[in-house]
């Protein structure tokens, strides 16, 4: 499996794991508490994938936060209600252009070696 699609996994997991915090209730909600840190740890587990497949850790760091950052978003929009404003959406969309490239980059650097 392509290495890249762990850390997108994982930004699901983040996702699923931020928006599970909220319903905990500041952890005072032990179903949604335990949901929480279980959805958490399988995040880390994809990130570790990504990390033992040979991508660098900084480039993994940011792809998996920034697929978790878009996903969270995306999702409290449509979860939550959330709204955004036309400039969210532009550095949103800087964000996305950025992780694409990070993966482009990382590409080059093979063709190189």
């Amino acid at each position: 499996m392509n290495p890249w699609i762990y850390l997108v996994i994982g930004g699901f997991f983040e996702m699923g794991w931020a928006s599970t915090m909220g319903l905990s209730d500041g952890f005072t909600d032990p179903f949604w508490t335990v949901v929480t840190f279980i959805i958490n740890l399988v995040s880390i587990y994809f990130l570790n994938l990504g990390i033992k497949s040979g991508i660098p850790l900084g480039a993994c760091y940011a792809v998996w936060t920034g697929c978790g950052t878009v996903l969270s978003t995306i999702a409290g929009i449509i979860l939550f209600g959330e709204v955004m404003s036309g400039l969210e959406v532009f550095f949103l969309a800087v964000l996305v252009g950025g992780l694409l490239l990070i993966q482009y980059a990382d590409g080059k650097d093979e063709k190189s070696e």
